[in-house]
């Protein structure tokens, strides 16, 4: 019975491999392919016959700008193709961007922005041997026809008001020369940065950074309750409901004295778009725009722990952005909600300040 057993026994026969060279991007690469006994294993990353492999520092630079490591990068090309990758070359294939990014960050802009998003995040980077935070500047224009669009990123060593200033006098210096209206954080001064060099633009405070920033100092159990009562703020019919609503949630949130007094400190940003109609107020107020291109940037650099370099960040930075504007996300590409009504409105408005060509 065991000899029987034997002999109808499955005989294993092990795969063996046919190496080729493969003619890439970034020179020759020698690779191994799978080959079974009886000729049925069909590759499908390089199909048989196939001696060229195009668009590798591509494929590298998507999985970089997906927060991928040096080495993660190596370990997955070498399960992919069977071979091994320096991480010399790593390094050349995503330094080539940086001219690209360079291009990118001096093309000219359009004369005329409806509104604008300026925003920044944090980052850390390793510098003189020791990790350091530096804010990550991004701002986003939305033409006249409702098409968004990343203006320019930059670095730099902290989040002030003079840094925003040459942010903003390079926005004009590439030919921006006006905007209707700018979408800001409540940092003390980047009012005024903007204003020096657009004097007619409408500053307007983000209300989603008030209601963060608010929030700082709320303990979970109060936080629903309280964002309830700052919702009867911003959402108030005119001026003068805002400011009752202020003042009935200074009396009632005592237990929390610094949030009502940052309201009243930026008071002036905060409620300009309460004398504009619901089209324009959602616009201004619903930040989708700024927070999903956040989201694009934070989720490769929550991938490490930190950067080597400035310049690294930026690739990093600008390789994501690249990915989401000119992927196949449509909704990034189309107008903004309700655009067609908001913009009837601005007309209407700001009359004296529509290019004659926009009126059209």
């Amino acid at each position: 019975m065991r000899n029987m057993i034997q002999r109808v026994k499955t005989v294993v026969i092990p795969a063996t491999a046919v190496a080729k060279t493969l003619k890439t991007d970034i020179g020759d690469i020698p690779v191994e392919i799978p080959r079974d006994r009886n000729g049925t294993f069909e590759p499908q990353i390089i199909p048989k016959g196939q001696r060229r492999l195009s668009g590798f520092d591509e494929k590298i630079l998507a999985m970089y700008s997906r927060g991928m490591s040096t080495r993660d990068i190596q370990e997955h090309l070498r399960q992919l193709y069977g071979t091994e990758v320096s991480g010399d070359l790593i390094t050349r294939v995503t330094d080539a961007v940086v001219e690209e990014l360079h291009e990118w960050q001096h093309r000219p802009l359009e004369e005329f922005y409806a509104i604008v998003y300026m925003d920044a995040l944090w980052v850390k980077v390793r510098e003189n041997g020791h990790v350091v935070k530096k804010a990550i500047y991004v701002v986003i224009g939305i033409s006249w026809e409702g098409i968004r669009d990343v203006l320019g990123i930059w670095l730099h060593n902290s989040e002030g008001a003079k840094f925003w200033m040459q942010i903003v006098s390079d926005l004009q210096n590439r030919g921006v020369q006006d905007i209707l209206i700018a979408c800001i954080d409540g940092l003390k001064g980047l009012a005024e940065a903007i204003t020096s060099v657009f004097p007619q633009t409408q500053i307007q405070a983000c209300i989603v950074h008030m209601i963060r920033n608010s929030l700082k100092y709320v303990s979970w159990k109060d936080r629903t309750a309280l964002t309830n009562d700052l919702k009867r703020i911003y959402t108030a019919v005119n001026i003068d409901d805002a400011a009752q609503g202020l003042e009935a949630f200074e009396k009632q949130w005592t237990k929390y004295p610094q949030i009502a007094p940052m309201w009243q400190r930026n008071w002036e940003y905060v409620v300009p778009f309460l004398a504009y109609p619901k089209a324009i107020r959602r616009i201004i107020y619903t930040t989708n725009a700024i927070e999903a291109l956040n989201r694009t940037i934070r989720k490769p650099l929550k991938l490490k722990a930190s950067l080597p370099t400035d310049q690294s960040v930026l690739k990093l930075v600008y390789l994501s952005l690249k990915n989401l504007i000119t992927s196949k996300n449509k909704g990034w590409r189309m107008p903004v909600l309700y655009w067609q009504e908001a913009r009837s409105q601005l007309m209407i408005i700001f009359e004296n300040r529509i290019p004659k060509e926009e009126k059209i």
